[in-house]
């Protein structure tokens, strides 16, 4: 029986190292080319294109025009979020089930990470104009994102009851308005005269006055007529009889 060198089975594994090795490194190149060649998750970031050409400008801005833009990246920033959230279960789904090929899960998780390197970067930026701010810029924007959505929602009442109405065939009355009330004339007032006030007459108190029945010249005293015994109480009742002499 012929014998088999010890070369043959080291040649054979050393073959197929080498086969191995270089179908990993083509496999790796085309997957590297595959992924670069992809567009990237999300396509440009105009938010922070503006804020870092604010603060290359020569004369810088005011710092109300820098918070206002590194606001609105924060905005944007939260939106992205919001769609990582949505498309990162339906991914994995769909990952699972075999539908989508590992090039599309490894460019989501590269942009995964681009988004927490740009949020820890608006924190840091948000820190420089007030130590405290970066903990509540991204809860600002939340709430900026949440009043424009409640926004577009109310705008869109009108257009999705004329939609409903359409569908299901209903008709609504058309909204009444009311008429406009009119408008009137302008009149000329002439200037108020003024005049001196005049003062209310008094009624005269109807006082009856009392009047002596006889009245002679013996019966004023000193030559006063005013004073007369009538005033008097003792002279309004009896007069006296002269005593009689003896």
């Amino acid at each position: 029986m012929a014998t088999i060198p010890i070369l043959v089975p080291i040649a054979y594994i050393v073959l197929l190292v080498g086969a191995l090795l270089t179908f990993s490194r083509i496999y790796r190149k085309r997957a590297e080319a595959r992924i670069a060649g992809q567009e990237p998750w999300f396509a440009s970031h105009p938010e922070r294109d503006t804020y870092i050409s604010l603060l290359q400008l020569s004369p810088p801005p005011s710092d109300g025009l820098l918070k206002a833009a590194l606001l609105r990246r924060a905005v944007a920033d939260v939106h992205r979020i919001l769609a990582f959230r949505e498309d990162k279960a339906a991914l994995q789904a769909l990952l699972q089930k075999g539908s989508v090929g590992d090039d599309l899960w490894n460019s989501f998780l590269a942009a995964e990470k681009e988004l927490e390197a740009e949020i820890v970067e608006v924190v840091n930026e948000a820190a420089t104009f007030n130590p405290g701010w970066g903990q509540f810029i991204f809860q600002s924007a939340s709430e900026m994102v949440n009043n424009q959505k409640n926004r577009e929602l109310f705008l869109s009442i009108a257009s999705l009851r004329a939609e409903t109405d359409e569908k299901y065939g209903i008709k609504r009355p058309p909204p009444v308005t009311p008429a406009p009330k009119p408008v009137p004339a302008t009149l000329s007032v002439s200037a108020p005269t003024t005049s001196a006030p005049t003062t209310p007459k008094k009624k005269a108190n109807n006082i009856p006055l009392q009047v002596p029945t006889t009245s002679s010249p013996a019966s004023s005293v000193n030559g006063d007529p005013s004073i007369s015994p009538m005033g008097s109480p003792k002279a309004q009742g009896s007069s006296k009889k002269p005593k009689k002499k003896k």
